[in-house]
């Protein structure tokens, strides 16, 4: 099966977000793969993350925790299940190792003039957890406001680059 016949598969319990953000790919891609970063952006606004460890390697986790803005504080694990720098990252996401309700998500960044196309594609078990994504937690707003962090960040680097 190709990959347009793969996507079809999955499509009803895809979740699919995209952004154009004005940095070099390689930043783009450094942003989301090194944890100093990635705690001072990582989450839709209002949320703040807390790293109780980080392993940036294929079979490597990122265990985490994200604080909203009520004050609730949401476990979450990551493992890493592919790693092709700077144009592709692939994971498993869910709140600890043996989450039956993981989700699989793959991360592409393309070249898009001077600036990087970042997607964030993640299909879940069923699609009933995606619709309860959707509707529940507001996945696409949440991951929206990932991407608008992600891009207000990096942005902010390239800004502090230029001060010198």
């Amino acid at each position: 099966m190709g990959e347009l016949g793969a996507r079809s598969a999955t499509a009803s319990r895809e979740v699919v977000i995209s952004r154009v953000i004005d940095a070099p790919r390689e930043l783009v891609f450094e942003a989301f793969t090194d944890v100093r970063h990635l705690s001072r952006w990582w989450g839709p606004e209002g949320f703040a993350t807390t790293t109780r460890s980080f392993e940036f390697h294929v079979g490597g986790v990122w265990d985490f925790a994200m604080r909203g803005p009520d004050g609730t504080e949401y476990a979450e694990w990551i493992s890493w299940t592919e790693i092709a720098p700077p144009e592709r990252i692939a994971l498993l996401h869910g709140e600890s190792r043996d989450d039956p309700n993981a989700f699989e998500s793959v991360l592409t960044f393309e070249p898009d003039g001077m600036a990087t196309r970042i997607e964030m594609r993640t299909v879940f078990p069923t699609q009933e957890l995606r619709d309860e994504a959707v509707e529940k937690y507001h996945a696409v707003e949440g991951g929206r406001q990932t991407l608008s962090k992600l891009a207000a960040y990096v942005t902010e680097i390239l800004a502090k680059g230029a001060e010198g």
